[in-house]
């Protein structure tokens, strides 16, 4: 089980934003969760601003700033809300057992939107770069 689920949604959301989240917690799932936290509180516009600044701040403060990927961290966001759309999950826990795919399958459902490497682009890394298959 993925250890990040032993945080509220409250608290995982504010560890994250305070830089606090012990870095061992912050995986794919994790990632993905704090779209879904953000999306459903702030909505999509502001869940993208949101975790992209938060993102920054984090990976800045663990020493990890080449991890950050603006494309990746936008496209995943809008991702989640994608299927967000669909769900009828209340919770975390149920819309990633709703929508598998986003977490085994996430780097497939990236090349259903983009020919391009966005993982390992320089480009993409520095700023989001449009879809050029399928938009979002």
């Amino acid at each position: 089980m993925e250890k990040h689920y032993a945080l509220s949604d409250r608290e995982f959301e504010k560890q994250f934003a305070q830089c606090d989240l012990d870095p061992s917690l912050f995986s794919h799932t994790a990632h993905l969760r704090l779209a879904w936290i953000h999306i459903k509180r702030y909505g999509l516009g502001q869940a993208e601003k949101n975790i992209t600044d938060q993102l920054k701040r984090y990976v800045a403060f663990i020493g990890q700033k080449d991890k950050y990927n603006a494309t990746l961290t936008i496209a995943a966001v809008k991702m989640v809300y994608h299927f967000m759309c669909k769900s009828t999950s209340k919770t975390f826990r149920d819309f990633i057992l709703e929508y598998p795919k986003l977490k085994s399958d996430f780097k497939e459902l990236v090349a259903c939107h983009y020919t391009m490497d966005i993982f390992n682009s320089e480009v993409a890394k520095r700023r989001y770069l449009e879809p050029d298959i399928l938009p979002f």
